[in-house]
């Protein structure tokens, strides 16, 4: 199976990310054992960590020793756990606003406590990414923050437009730019910031980031049709029960489908299993394919200019791996 890690070429990928999982705990511990229990929730319930992975990528992008145990520091880790802590707050506040039962295969933190409870730890992960961050200076504190800030823009611009059969294209990149290809595009940005890379090497890391985040976005919603509840770690078809339209329902509803007439309200499981067959039935799934490739392209070309270290290497084959995860 190919790796999607961007930690590939290190010596030691797995306990890199060992690392990133003890510090992660550790950031997320408090004197309260209650905000704890409901902070750590979703931690050992895992995920990919590609987030840290890239933080830590980017900063080992000028290192031709960067495969070595000891090139990874201290800032590399508390950098990746600060952009994954902004990942976690934002999926229970998600959570909240979609009213979930499950992430990650188990029960959400909203459904579990109640939304009050999962907002405000939400928040406390937010808060402790943010002290993270100033913890590696004032241009990753203000990076971090403003990403936060657009990470919220990106989540409003998607609330207007729920059950929107009108939503367009150009509306669902501007959403999925702000939201998934924003955190991204931080992350490997703080990389290149903590290793002190030149202004040209930190917007070739940031444009890699932006277009790997939007072509992992369409993946990933190309996969709510297709993939099972049980790889997903939720309900599948979820974005149509909720009235997000992704990319390949907006392509759908413009060939005039006839399951197009279901759509702009609520759908019991029956209809919504309705609409899902007709999205992975049609062509949809393969031209939003072909979109995803070329931000996979895009990502690449970023970094051609960059030598062949073990981080650029990691980053490029993390992407040119991702659509991977969609053979079937």
């Amino acid at each position: 199976m190919v790796s999607l890690s961007p930690l590939q070429y290190r010596a030691d990928p797995i306990g890199d990310l060992q690392r990133v999982e003890a510090a992660l705990r550790d950031a997320a511990t408090t004197d309260d054992d209650f905000l704890t229990e409901v902070a750590s929730h979703l931690i050992p319930a895992g995920g990919k960590r590609l987030r840290p992975g890239f933080v830590i990528a980017a900063a080992l992008c000028s290192d031709p020793n960067g495969d070595r145990p000891d090139a990874m520091t201290e800032a590399m880790v508390r950098g990746g756990v600060a952009v994954e802590l902004v990942h976690l707050g934002s999926l229970y506040h998600d959570d909240v606003m979609d009213e979930a039962e499950t992430r990650r295969g188990i029960e959400a933190v909203n459904h579990r406590w109640g939304n009050l409870t999962a907002i405000l730890a939400g928040d406390f992960l937010l808060a402790k990414a943010s002290e993270l961050a100033a913890s590696l200076g004032t241009d990753v504190a203000e990076l971090l923050a403003a990403t936060i800030g657009r990470l919220c823009e990106g989540q409003v611009r998607e609330l207007q437009l729920i059950y929107d059969i009108t939503r367009t294209e150009e509306q669902y990149f501007q959403a999925i730019a702000g939201k998934t290809a924003e955190l991204y595009a931080t992350s490997c940005r703080i990389g290149g910031l903590i290793a002190g890379a030149d202004r040209a090497e930190v917007e070739r890391l940031t444009e890699f980031g932006r277009a790997y985040g939007m072509a992992f976005q369409i993946v990933d919603d190309i996969l709510d049709f297709i993939a099972t509840d049980e790889e997903l770690g939720k309900p599948s078809g979820n974005d149509l029960r909720e009235g997000v339209y992704t990319l390949p329902v907006i392509r759908m509803i413009a060939s005039d489908d006839p399951v197009t007439s279901l759509l702009g309200q609520p759908l019991d499981q029956k209809t919504r299993d309705e609409a899902r067959r007709a999205v992975v039935d049609g062509s949809e799934v393969a031209t939003s394919k072909v979109t995803a490739q070329a931000f996979v392209a895009d990502a690449t070309d970023a970094l051609k200019l960059l030598p062949e270290t073990p981080g650029v290497l990691g980053m490029r084959d993390a992407a040119r791996n991702l659509l991977s995860t969609l053979d079937r």
